[in-house]
């Protein structure tokens, strides 16, 4: 990610003609080159193109539907028994509506095709910062590639990946300009501040990589003994003034000044960072979190075996997104777009002062005439018909295997058993499930809880879970609630208690859930 001059044993085209794909049929070598590129990102998006699976997603998609439809921003809990009418920081409005808006315009299948598109433009954005400084298709793949999958826990339909892609644009903005020195481009991340705010909490990384880039400049200048050299100072204050109107620019929001300490209040949280899974630190354990170990490893080992030295700038921001990314899996795509590029450059900076490295470095035969011809024409074929073909399988696949999906992970029947019986409330039910029971029965029903741990505050969350895993006097809050109706995972520790207590009724069982009614 910094400047250096350096000249590698390539042909120049490899690095400098990657946009002029196919200027001629006679050079195949940079339509390999794009097209290959091309089916890394076709790659990306056909992995991020999965059904629906998150939890959280229903509630969104009701609130979107609330925000349409009243043409209103609820400030306060309308969709609880107990919670009713307590502050909601609705931080996520305009990802709720646009995924609502979504929803009815292309159905579950145009939200995964959007969603999956966001994720591969984060990445595709990542790509154009280093394109210029790597060499081989081959290494710019293996470096997207793993920095993409190792964000997949976090990928879905999902307002956070409004995140990822603001974080992309934001680093490429503040690389340009440090290497650079253009202002013009900078302030764009003002504007951009204030979509992002209003999208999803997660701005409050943007304004940390404008902080992180002042730190390493002001690092990189003083090291370098540049500190009286004007050009830094002057880069050092035009980025202080963007970062301030950043600032100035958050309190566009519906929640006004209130959204500035909401992202420290929900670090805060106990109860979250110990029950919530994806605010958990990645178990390196699980396979979906070893493309991270590899990530973290590989872009340091080479970062310290690359002939050339990383500035301060790119070490600073490395070691503070990799231990965001050791604390909670929600940090991991912050890492990834810092890391990929300088995995990707210090790995291309290694290979090329190799001599097994010529099979890469060396420039490819170009044909002419009807050779040519044939091999771009095998080059469509095998690098955008057949991977194109599979991504559209895939889609649809996801798209058609959502009613299927959403069964097997949300209670449907049950949920339909609970809109035809109009049992009694209040209702207590799992915490995975209330996202699901808020879009299929609000207004008729309100939840006991649901994913906005935010609403509900450490001390329900822990009086919710002592009552669902069977703790120390675990019926004393149902009864002091008035809880008429029940709604759990049949495995569940309290549906066996509940089974077993005379006061309470089972009148529904499937594979996957039982309500129990009061008695």
């Amino acid at each position: 990610m910094s400047n250096s001059n350096y000249s590698p044993a390539i042909d120049p085209t490899l690095v400098t003609g990657g946009e002029t794909v196919g200027a001629s049929l006679t050079n195949v070598h940079l339509s390999s080159r794009t097209l290959l590129v091309f089916v890394f990102f076709l790659l990306i998006f056909t992995v991020a193109a999965r059904p629906i699976t998150d939890p959280d997603f229903w509630w969104h998609l009701k609130t979107g539907q609330y925000l349409l439809q009243t043409r209103s921003i609820p400030h306060t809990d309308i969709f609880s028994s107990f919670h009713y009418g307590k502050e909601w920081v609705t931080h996520e409005w305009l990802s709720e509506a646009f995924i609502f808006a979504s929803y009815q315009i292309f159905g579950y299948a145009g939200l995964i095709v959007i969603f999956a598109l966001i994720i591969s433009l984060a990445f595709l954005i990542c790509y154009r910062t280093f394109r210029g400084r790597v060499g081989h298709p081959y290494v710019i793949g293996f470096a997207l590639l793993l920095g993409a999958f190792s964000t997949m826990p976090t990928w879905g339909v999902r307002p956070q990946m409004f995140s990822l892609l603001f974080a992309s644009v934001f680093l490429a903005i503040l690389e340009n300009h440090v290497l650079t020195g253009k202002k013009k481009n900078l302030w764009w991340l003002v504007p951009l501040m204030i979509c992002w705010v209003n999208l999803h909490a997660g701005f409050a990384i943007g304004l940390g990589l404008i902080v992180l880039t002042i730190l390493g400049v002001m690092l990189d200048g003083f090291v370098a003994h540049e500190g009286a050299i004007p050009s830094v100072w002057n880069r050092i204050r035009t980025l202080t003034f963007v970062l301030l109107a950043c600032l100035a620019a958050v309190m566009l929001n519906p929640n006004g000044l209130r959204i500035y300490s909401y992202p420290l209040e929900t670090l805060r949280s106990h109860a979250m960072m110990k029950y919530i899974r994806e605010w958990w630190s990645p178990d390196f354990h699980e396979p979906m979190f070893q493309p991270l170990a590899i990530l973290m490893l590989g872009t340091f080992a080479v970062m310290a075996l690359s002939r050339k030295r990383a500035s301060l700038r790119e070490l600073l921001l490395m070691i503070v997104t990799c231990a965001g990314a050791l604390r909670s899996g929600r940090n991991i795509p912050f890492f990834a777009l810092v890391a990929t590029p300088l995995l990707a450059e210090h790995l291309w900076l290694c290979i090329t002062g190799q001599r097994w490295s010529q099979f890469l470095t060396r420039p490819e035969q170009r044909e002419t005439g009807r050779g040519a011809l044939a091999k771009v024409a095998l080059n469509i074929v095998v690098l955008i018909l057949i991977p194109s073909s599979l991504a559209f399988v895939r889609v649809t696949q996801a798209a058609g295997k959502q009613n299927i999906t959403s069964s097997e992970n949300f209670p449907v029947a049950a949920v339909d058993f609970l809109s035809r019986q109009h049992v009694a409330q209040p209702i207590y039910n799992d915490y995975g499930w209330g996202g699901y029971l808020i879009w299929r029965l609000y207004p008729d029903y309100r939840v006991y809880i649901d994913g906005r741990a935010d609403v509900y505050g450490d001390a329900f969350l822990e009086e919710f879970l002592r009552v669902h895993d069977g703790g120390p006097n675990w019926r004393e809050p149902l009864d002091r609630q008035g809880v008429r109706t029940v709604i759990v995972k049949r495995d569940a520790v309290l549906s066996r208690l509940l089974a077993e207590d005379p006061g309470w009724s089972k009148v529904f069982e499937d594979s996957q859930a039982v309500i129990f009614i009061r008695k």
